[in-house]
């Protein structure tokens, strides 16, 4: 795994997303309740302060569990929520280690089908089936990882010509474009729920 990503916006962060399948999974985990760009630098900022130029699943799964929390939220800090999100990323490791020996690409190397794709990702601590179709799509669309049916496996985000997710995100104006998308999507839901809430306030007595 050696392609170019821009999911960080930042040329170092983007760096190592394109060569490690760890920081690309651990990436995919931070990617909530925080912008895009933040989560995905997050990788290389956990590399740089192990001291390391890549991440290693056995080295994280070991780490103290206090210091590796005291790691993410030194300013600037890696998630909003830095605490739950070292005890996640070390439990995305410690699976790793355990069914996989360390290697994150073995989730994906060999597999045959997409719904076979889709069910080990969703396997992994942490992964919901939207996190886990998006990731899909990001290694159709990006990472050259397309088993049979893996379009179908993904959902909408796998579906070509669409600004939906991370997947289709290669430069400032598809990210301007994946942002734009989640933006009207939140506001379809709170328009939603609005009229709901409305709804069913019509209906008490």
């Amino acid at each position: 795994m050696d392609v170019t990503l821009h999911l960080a916006q930042d040329p170092e962060a983007d760096a190592l997303l394109g060569r490690s399948p760890l920081a690309a999974l651990i990436g995919m985990l931070l990617d909530q309740q925080v912008p895009m760009e933040w989560a995905f630098k997050g990788p290389a900022t956990i590399a740089r302060r192990l001291g390391a130029g890549d991440l290693d699943a056995h080295e994280i799964a070991a780490h103290d569990p206090e210091a590796f929390a005291a790691l993410l939220s030194d300013k600037p800090a890696v998630h909003r929520y830095p605490g739950s999100m070292a005890q996640r990323i070390q439990q995305l490791c410690q699976y790793l280690v355990e069914h996989y020996d360390g290697d994150a690409s073995a989730v994906w190397s060999g597999v045959d089908s997409g719904p076979e794709l889709l069910e080990r990702l969703r396997e992994l601590p942490g992964f919901g089936r939207q996190k886990a179709q998006i990731f899909l799509a990001l290694l159709g669309k990006q990472l050259g990882v397309r088993p049979e049916g893996w379009r179908e496996a993904a959902g909408d985000y796998g579906a070509p010509g669409g600004f939906r997710s991370v997947a289709d995100i290669t430069g400032p104006e598809s990210l301007a474009k994946v942002r734009a998308h989640k933006q009207e999507m939140k506001a379809a839901a709170k328009a939603a729920k609005s009229a709901k809430s409305a709804k069913s306030a019509k209906k008490q007595p």
